[in-house]
C-alpha cells in the first residue's frame, strides 16, 4: 500500500460533499493517509466559513466534521523550520509547504485538489 498525503482541499471536499468527492475518496481508497496536525484545525476553519455561509445547514454541517474523525489519518509533525525554507522557496503559503514537505519527505503521493500545490509537488 501506497502513503498518502491528504491536504485540508481534498478533505474537505471529501468530508462536506463537494463536487470532486467522489475522485478523492478514490484517491484516498488506495494507501495509508497520513496529514500534518494542522488538517484539523484547517478542517475546523473550512467548517466554520460553512456555517457562516449556510446557518440553516449547521447541523448537518457540524455532523459532517465530525463525522470526519472516523477517517483514519495518522496525523504527524513536521519540521516546522523546513517548512518555512520550503514555503519562501516555492512561494507558497505555510499550510501548504507543510503537506508539500511531509509528502517529499516520506515519498508519499499528495492527494489535493489545489491546482497550485498540486503542480509545485509535481515540479519536485
Amino acid at each position: 500500500m501506497s502513503i498518502l498525503v491528504v491536504d485540508t482541499s481534498a478533505l474537505g471536499a471529501l468530508v462536506f460533499g463537494e463536487p470532486k468527492a467522489e475522485k478523492v475518496a478514490e484517491l484516498l481508497s488506495e494507501g495509508t493517509i497520513i496529514a500534518p496536525s494542522l488538517v484539523w484545525f484547517e478542517l475546523a476553519s473550512v467548517c466554520l466559513k460553512k456555517i457562516k455561509a449556510h446557518p440553516e445547514k449547521k447541523r448537518l454541517i457540524l455532523e459532517a466534521f465530525n463525522n470526519a474523525n472516523r477517517l483514519k489519518i495518522e496525523k504527524v509533525e513536521v519540521d516546522h523550520s523546513a517548512v518555512i525554507d520550503l514555503a519562501l522557496d516555492k512561494g507558497i503559503t505555510t499550510y501548504d509547504a507543510s503537506y508539500l514537505w511531509l509528502a517529499w519527505k516520506l515519498k508519499a503521493d499528495l492527494v489535493t485538489i489545489d491546482e497550485k500545490l498540486q503542480i509545485t509537488y509535481s515540479k519536485h
